[in-house]
């Protein structure tokens, strides 16, 4: 293993942290860190002496302490306290740049093996094993924020540790990021490899999705990456299988979704079923409202293969259809279990897929990210990073406005718009060409209102045809744009809302806008079809 990330192996007590971490270490030749066994020599007593005399508190500082610490080394083992990544600080300090692995087991299987340890200061109560329920109950959630879980429970030391230095060794190989998403419902990771596609039965069965896997894609991208994911699915029951519609937003609809739900039903899934939507953003939506669906619900991986898709729509678990009427006006909110980027599959898209994906990352960047939107406007950049800079903008909306109630609305900057274009081309304007003409009307409009500076017009109109997007709306009547609008699915008391730049990495809600300020924007007062005089 080359790049020599931390292995991070945490869990509640019991879970055998410590002799797997050493059996690791061994077996790859890396130096192995017990972090209560550092903090006891250093204070010079056991733990269960600092929690008695010291005092917890006091024992939870040293423990932040040293996860600061060891995070600026590398090539460790490392087996954290039961408790040290339950702190949120803790696990981002400690896993970042590693691999952070939760060692889990059943309750019976812990107690079976803490039941007559005499050194767990925190069963030190009258009923031992109730105590030590009521503490794993509390500490659960914290727990399955760890990227990768591995349950212990009937498997030998030789298993767990080869587990463990299989997930270190395929995050190593593959460049592994991450990225956590808290919703209503729980987490998610979003990881971010070169690669992974052909190591997907690894990221499922690090999250526990052992069921029997459906593969949803269509007949563009199945025929490039549907075996391989297939394969790469371990299963305990029937093996993996493909469903595939045609490809393109005309099939994005629910005759589509009705389809595969009928095939599902035919080849015999049941509620222990897991979709893989693999694929764009059509895919993702499609299947995403398929798995919300089936028996009233399974669950859902997202596996994006176009920029646009891992930018936007595989993370935050909006799912919908199209209707004659407008774009993604049936649908529902339903949270993956887990997405997978690789952005080596994105090598496979022609270049204006690839245009049209950036889009997105550039609108991240305007929203809330100027270094992300400078590495675009340079043109100079590591596609991981941008995917994992524009993911992290999207993540971090979504956790605060998970039902699109108030600041998840920014994200639609330049769809108003761009929506509009699409449908009136139908459907011949690539999604992310519409919002990148919708971005920069979206600065012009702002422009013209005195929200922003007019230089910002030009800034982000030079980021985009940098990239190769247009800027330009297409020739239609204002009259037939605004109509277009109205189908609009996040108006508000039939007002329209549009988001409006005031300055980079500040963007506003809006819906004060009036139809002649449109017909303004879009008609003569600008120029020709909105192009500004």
């Amino acid at each position: 293993m080359e790049d020599r990330r931390n292995i991070v192996l945490t869990g509640f007590m019991g879970c055998g942290k410590t002799v797997v971490g050493r059996l690791a270490a061994e077996r790859l030749s890396r130096p192995f860190v017990d972090m209560d066994e550092v903090i006891a020599q250093r204070l010079g007593m056991p733990v269960k002496d600092v929690f008695r005399r010291l005092g917890e508190p006091f024992f939870r500082r040293e423990e932040a302490a040293l996860c600061r610490e060891l995070a600026e080394r590398r090539g460790l083992v490392i087996a954290t306290g039961g408790g040290a990544l339950v702190d949120r600080g803790n696990r981002e300090s400690l896993g970042r740049g590693a691999v952070a692995i939760r060692l889990a087991a059943s309750p019976e299987a812990l107690w079976e093996r803490v039941e007559h340890a005499q050194d767990r200061p925190l069963l030190a109560t009258r009923d031992r094993r109730a105590g030590m329920e009521e503490l794993l109950a509390r500490r659960e959630a914290a727990y399955l924020e760890v990227p990768h879980q591995v349950n212990t429970t009937g498997r030998s030391l030789d298993e767990v540790a080869d587990l463990v230095i299989g997930i270190a060794e395929n995050a190593e190989r593959v460049g592994e990021r991450w990225i956590g998403v808290h919703h209503p419902g729980g987490f998610y990771p979003v990881f971010i490899t070169r690669g992974g596609l052909a190591s997907t039965g690894i990221y499922l069965g690090t999250r526990g999705l052992q069921g029997s896997p459906v593969v949803i894609t269509d007949d563009a991208v199945g025929p490039l990456w549907g075996e391989m994911v297939g394969q790469s699915v371990p299963t305990e029951g029937p093996p993996a299988q493909t469903l595939a519609f045609p490809h393109g937003e005309r099939h994005k609809t629910l005759d589509t979704v009705q389809d595969l739900v009928a095939g599902m039903i035919a080849a015999g899934f049941g509620r222990d079923t897991t979709v893989i939507a693999l694929g764009g953003g059509v895919v993702g939506d499609t299947a995403g409202l398929v798995a919300a669906l089936y028996m009233r619900g399974v669950p859902l991986v997202q596996l994006p293969t176009t920029l646009l898709a891992a930018f936007d729509s595989s993370v935050g678990g909006k799912v919908a259809v199209d209707l004659p009427a407008g774009k993604n006006l049936v649908g529902a909110f339903k949270q993956p279990e887990l997405v997978l980027i690789d952005v080596e599959a994105m090598g496979t898209l022609p270049e204006e897929e690839r245009r049209s994906g950036l889009a997105e990352a550039v609108k991240h960047g305007l929203i809330a990210d100027p270094v992300l939107f400078e590495m675009l406007r340079k043109g100079s950049y590591d596609l991981a990073e941008v995917v994992e800079r524009s993911v992290r903008v999207k993540a971090e909306v979504v956790e605060v406005d998970p039902y699109e109630h108030g600041r998840r609305a920014v994200l639609n900057l330049g769809h108003t718009f761009g929506h509009a274009f699409e449908k009136l081309s139908h459907f011949r304007l690539r999604h992310g060409e519409g919002v990148a003409i919708g971005m920069v009307l979206a600065c012009r409009l702002a422009a013209h209102r005195g929200l922003c500076l007019p230089s910002l017009v030009e800034e982000v109109s030079a980021c985009l045809r940098q990239l190769g997007l247009p800027t330009e709306p297409p020739d239609y009547p204002a009259a037939a744009v605004i109509e277009a609008m109205q189908s609009d699915k996040k108006k508000r008391g039939g007002q329209l809302r549009f988001v409006l730049p005031v300055a980079m990495g500040d963007v506003r809600v809006y819906d004060d806008i009036s139809g002649e300020e449109l017909e303004s924007l879009l008609g003569s007062e600008l120029g020709p079809a909105g192009r500004a005089r």
